[in-house]
């Protein structure tokens, strides 16, 4: 057995439990390799300065207005060292309005991304699903027809909203529409609830004119706490689902079939995500009027950003609608000084022509 065994070890082969086993040394990542772990570290740095961005603007947007208040003072209200008019400005008045606005810009951007991801249609959004504009039928029908008080308004927008995406995908799976003609039956939706909404505001009162006017413009002041905390619920969890599909999300974007050969359920994922991005859209506009071009302008600019990765593509859509919506509600508060100028006017102003540069350098 001694000689078998020196024979074995002189042969390169031992059998010997008790000579350490050396671990094989781990070698150097490859140049694509590294290059790839490169680049997923810049957007990660990149993903952070754009938090960080918004983090500062929140600051700003807290400390500046008709009531100026320093930082010093306002890190001693929030530390509750002090109360005070100050006490009341920053915890009943700007910081709800704030946290609504980078929460509704969030649900907003990433409901325009998954519509664009799931239907591939680079115009795919809540405004040209007729999401925002079945809410607002909702809401113009609760207050003028139904008399309904700020509740009633909120669940009628919010059930406007959800039917207009039901019959949209009624049609999708009784008549297997593509995904063209899932957008051109939201563009008819769209049609025929501003339709609605006229109709309604011609039968009208004065004053059931001018609140069906005020609604349909977004506002992020109208939401209180109990509201923000249902949408942020809301949010946090279309976000984690969304997360949770990206790799399915990137093979859809190579296609359907090929996506079903890699094993992704296509029209279950269509259903689910649909589904779950309409709710999420249209508790913001129950809550916050109608925001347009947000949800089709921030997904676009966070492809130019990172590309194609959902992976990535999440996150950054996500931080960009927030510090868009924030930058707009700061904006139009620092133009008025009272705050009372709509933040859906600035968002449309500073999207359209934003969407138009997209298209163009695009092309080029």
């Amino acid at each position: 057995m001694t000689g078998l065994s020196s024979t074995m070890k002189n042969n390169g082969a031992s059998f010997d439990t008790d000579e350490p086993q050396r671990s094989p040394m781990k070698r150097p990542p490859g140049r694509v390799t590294a290059a790839f772990l490169g680049h997923v570290r810049r957007k990660k740095i990149l993903l952070l300065g754009g938090m960080a961005l918004a983090l500062g603007l929140a600051v700003i947007a807290i400390t500046q207005g008709a009531y100026d208040i320093s930082l010093d003072h306002l890190l001693q209200v929030l530390s509750g060292a002090v109360a005070g008019p100050a006490d009341i400005v920053v915890w009943k008045i700007r910081l709800p309005r704030i946290v609504a606005a980078l929460v509704a810009g969030w649900g907003l951007s990433l409901a325009g991304l998954t519509f664009q991801s799931l239907l591939k249609n680079p115009l795919g959004s809540p405004m040209t699903l007729g999401i925002s504009h079945g809410a607002a039928f909702g809401a113009s029908a609760a207050i003028v027809l139904l008399g309904s008080g700020l509740v009633g308004v909120t669940v009628c927008a919010f059930a406007g909203a959800m039917g207009s995406t039901l019959v949209i995908m009624l049609l999708a799976c009784v008549r297997r529409l593509s995904a063209e003609a899932i957008i051109l039956a939201g563009v008819a939706l769209t049609s025929l609830f501003m339709a609605g909404t006229v109709l309604v505001q011609y039968l009208s009162s004065d004053t059931q004119l001018a609140m069906v006017v005020f609604w349909t413009f977004g506002d992020v002041t109208r939401a209180g706490w109990n509201e923000i905390g249902i949408l942020s619920l809301v949010v946090a969890g279309v976000t984690l689902f969304l997360m949770l599909r990206r790799w399915d999300l990137n093979a859809m974007a190579a296609g359907e079939e090929t996506a079903s050969g890699l094993g992704v359920r296509v029209a279950r994922l269509r259903l689910v995500g649909m589904l779950a991005a309409t709710m999420m859209a249209a508790l913001v506009t129950a809550f916050h009027g109608v925001i347009g071009f947000l949800g089709l302008i921030a997904p676009h600019i966070a492809r130019r950003l990172v590309g194609a990765d959902h992976g990535l593509l999440i996150p950054f859509s996500s931080v960009i609608g927030a510090l868009l919506l924030l930058a707009a509600d700061t904006l139009g508060r620092a133009m008025i000084g009272s705050g009372a100028l709509p933040v859906g006017i600035i968002t449309s102003f500073m999207g359209a022509p934003m969407f138009l540069y997209l298209l163009v350098r695009g092309r080029r």
